[in-house]
């Protein structure tokens, strides 16, 4: 995966520099990111299958989108990116679901933000440079899924599944916004 740049900010999420992804990483400072959850009409999360050629949880089942966030970038904004990115999505109305602070793994500290929104399967054009396959799952499912095979679902994934059912998990809730109708 190519060095970007990312701003890098303090306990309280305010940007304090700007570091390379390696160095971030490696000396495990605090930088930005973000999720999107995508739902189809009847209740379906789209979840992704990462790449086996990921750097971290190869081949992981994930959220529809997981970003991070390049230097002077918006959550918003890298929500967008990451749609057309990683799914070929464009024109997606969404909408924030939470902001949280959380360890996602060695060296790798986020502040993040949720959005959701509403998906038609038959729109995703997935790179598959980054993702391997997407499915569609209710969240009854992939809570048994979870239950059943840990291992098969990258940690953040797992710990915003966990938070989303209203169990505890490893998520540090800064904000939370009201939930939008259809989600």
């Amino acid at each position: 995966m190519p060095d970007e740049l990312f701003d890098i900010v303090d306990e309280n999420n305010i940007v304090i520099g700007q570091e390379w992804r390696s160095v971030v990483h490696q000396r495990g400072l605090w930088h930005r990111g973000v999720h999107v959850f995508l739902f189809t009409r009847d209740g379906k999360l789209l979840v992704q299958q990462r790449s086996k050629d990921r750097d971290t949880f190869p081949s992981a089942l994930d959220c529809s989108v997981s970003e991070h966030l390049k230097a002077g970038e918006d959550y918003f904004d890298a929500a967008v990116r990451g749609l057309r990115e990683e799914l070929g999505l464009t024109g997606i109305e969404l909408h924030p679901r939470v902001e949280f602070g959380m360890n996602y793994g060695p060296g790798d500290n986020e502040f993040c933000r949720v959005y959701e929104g509403i998906v038609d399967p038959a729109r995703v054009r997935f790179d598959p440079n980054e993702v391997a396959s997407v499915e569609y799952f209710t969240l009854p499912e992939l809570l048994t899924r979870l239950n059943d095979r840990r291992d098969a679902f990258s940690h953040w994934f797992a710990q915003l599944l966990r938070w989303y059912l209203g169990e505890a998990s490893d998520v540090r809730v800064s904000r939370v916004y009201p939930a939008q109708s259809g989600f």
